[in-house]
C-alpha cells in the first residue's frame, strides 16, 4: 500500500498495478486513489472501464494501442476479469510491449503467481495484495476514526465491537457510522452501546456453530444452523463459512505446536491475535486428520448439491451431524 501512495504523492506512477485479496474494503480504497491519480474525471475519451469474465481481450488490445486523445495517457480498468486465473496468456504477452502512453489497472479477488499475465504484470508494475488487518492496524484505524468525532472506546468495547463485526473494514466502517451516530452524545463509547446498536455477522453464528461441533452439542448445532436458516442465508453459504472456519482451525492446528507466536499464526489464518486464542481451544477437540476430512467433506458435499445428487440444506445437515457425533 504504501508504494502506491508513494507512486501517487512523487508522481512516479506505474504503467501496471494489480490490486487483489480478501480485504476488498481496502482494494476498492486504492482502486479510486488511482482512478484520480491516472485519469480526470470528465476525460471520458481516455479512460475506459472493463468488468466481468466476458471481456474480450483483443478488444482491449486494441483500445490500448490506440494513442490518447489530447492527454498524457490512455487509462484501463479491468475489475473481476479472472484473466489471472485462466485466458490472460495473450494480454500477459501483450503487456510486454506496453505503449509509453497507455496504463492498466487490474482488480481481482483470485490470482494465480505462476499465469503468464500475473508474472508480467509485476514486471511492468506493481502487484499488491490487501489481506486481513492486524488487531493492532484495526485497532489504530477504529480508534483513529473514533478520535475524528472527539469521542474514545474503552478496551472492552472495543473487544465487543470487532467480535460482532469482524474483520472484514467494509463492515466496520458501516457499523461504526452507526456506532458514532448512536453515541452523539456521549463521549465515551462503551460495551452496553456496542451490543444496543452492532449487527452481529453471521461468521460469528458460525464460529458458535462450530464450537457447538467441536464440544459435540449437536443439537445447539442444529439449532444455530436453523437460526440462519430462519435468517435466509442460503445453505451453500453457510457451507462455504463453515469449511472456511475449519481451513483457519487447520492453519492453527499445524503452526501452534510449531512454536509460532499467536501474531504469526492471526497473519497466516486472516484473523486477529486475541482470536487465535478461540480457535486453538476449538482445534483441541479434533485430530490434524479429522479437520482435513472435514475440509474434504465440505468440498465433496459442495460438489454433491452442485451436480444435483444432494439437496443443499440436507447437505450442511449431514455435515452437521457427522462432526458433531459425541455426547449432547
Amino acid at each position: 500500500m504504501k508504494t502506491i501512495d508513494n507512486d501517487i504523492k512523487f508522481g512516479q506512477l506505474k504503467k501496471v498495478y494489480l490490486l487483489y485479496g480478501e480485504e476488498r474494503y481496502l482494494v476498492k480504497q486504492y482502486r479510486d486513489k488511482l482512478k484520480k491519480a491516472l485519469a480526470d474525471p470528465d476525460d471520458t475519451m481516455n479512460f475506459s472501464s472493463f468488468e466481468g469474465e466476458d471481456i474480450n481481450v483483443k478488444e482491449i488490445i486494441d483500445l490500448a494501442e490506440t494513442l490518447p486523445f489530447f492527454a498524457e495517457r490512455r487509462v484501463i480498468f479491468i475489475e473481476n476479469s479472472k484473466l489471472f486465473k485462466k485466458g490472460g496468456d495473450e494480454l500477459g504477452e501483450y503487456l510486454e510491449n506496453l505503449p509509453e502512453t497507455t496504463y492498466f489497472v487490474f482488480v481481482e479477488e483470485e490470482i494465480d503467481k505462476r499465469s503468464k499475465l500475473y508474472k508480467e504484470a509485476t514486471k511492468q508494475g506493481n502487484a499488491v495484495e490487501f489481506v486481513t488487518q492486524t488487531d493492532e492496524t484495526l485497532m489504530k484505524w477504529i480508534g483513529g476514526r473514533i478520535s475524528k468525532e472527539g469521542k474514545n472506546i474503552t478496551q472492552a468495547a472495543y473487544r465487543a465491537f470487532i467480535a460482532k463485526t469482524g474483520t472484514d473494514m467494509q463492515n466496520i466502517e458501516k457499523e461504526l457510522e452507526k456506532l458514532i451516530c448512536y453515541c452523539m452524545d456521549k463521549e465515551v463509547i462503551e460495551p452496553e452501546d456496542v451490543e444496543a446498536i452492532t449487527t452481529e455477522q453471521i461468521s460469528n453464528k458460525v464460529f458458535d456453530m462450530v464450537d457447538a461441533i467441536a464440544s459435540h452439542k449437536q443439537k445447539q448445532a442444529m439449532d444455530l444452523y436453523y437460526d440462519l436458516l430462519a435468517l435466509r442465508e442460503a445453505p451453500m453459504r453457510i457451507l462455504f463459512l463453515i469449511t472456511r472456519q475449519f481451513q483457519t482451525l487447520l492453519t492453527v492446528k499445524v503452526m501452534t505446536p510449531q512454536g509460532f507466536s499467536n501474531k504469526d499464526i492471526a497473519a497466516k489464518a486472516g484473523c486477529p491475535e486475541w482470536v487465535v486464542r478461540k480457535y486453538q481451544g476449538q482445534a483441541k477437540a479434533f485430530s490434524l486428520d479429522q479437520i482435513k476430512q472435514a475440509i474434504s467433506d465440505g468440498v465433496e458435499y459442495e460438489e454433491a448439491v452442485k451436480t444435483g445428487h444432494m439437496n443443499d440444506q440436507m447437505a450442511v445437515e449431514l455435515f452437521i451431524v457427522q462432526y458433531s457425533k459425541g455426547q449432547e
